[in-house]
């Protein structure tokens, strides 16, 4: 039997939605009449700027972007060709290969991080109490893990 959501689950559940796509709607909208870049661009520039040397195996990135492979490869051809990416094969594994960040990319990521974290402020952090946005944290957190939890059983 399914366990309905009352009204006021309903209104928060839809709330969480409009809030989630309108959120990124407007991050993505900004980054890219700011800098040309899409949100998926910025994620992916950031997580090479979190590695050694700029680098990262195409699947770890992959897994680390939430991105399937094949998706994961378009978008790092549209980066290549934009110049902020290129491959190299896996020293170690000559079937793998890494994603690189350019010296474009580091500088682009480096201009765009301001105009990025203060439209994360307006629109998200400064909107939001100490407490709600600490609450929404420990939230997230508690969902990410369990759906974490899910996706690594499949």
């Amino acid at each position: 039997m399914t366990k309905w959501l009352s009204e006021k689950q309903q209104q928060h559940w839809r709330a969480w939605l409009t809030a989630t796509t309108l959120l990124d709607e407007q991050l993505n909208r900004e980054l890219q009449e700011s800098h040309g870049l899409t949100g998926a661009d910025y994620e992916i520039l950031v997580r090479l700027s979190d590695t050694p040397e700029r680098r990262i195996r195409m699947s770890e990135l992959a897994a680390k972007t939430l991105s399937s492979r094949s998706r994961l490869t378009h978008q790092i051809n549209r980066m290549e060709k934009a110049g902020l990416v290129t491959r190299e094969a896996c020293e170690d594994d000559k079937r793998g290969q890494l994603c690189v960040m350019t010296d474009l990319g580091w500088k682009t990521l480096v201009a765009a991080a301001p105009a990025h974290v203060t439209s994360v402020r307006q629109h998200f952090v400064d909107i939001l109490t100490n407490e709600e946005f600490a609450a929404l944290g420990r939230a997230s957190e508690k969902l990410a893990k369990h759906l974490e939890s899910i996706s690594e059983r499949y």
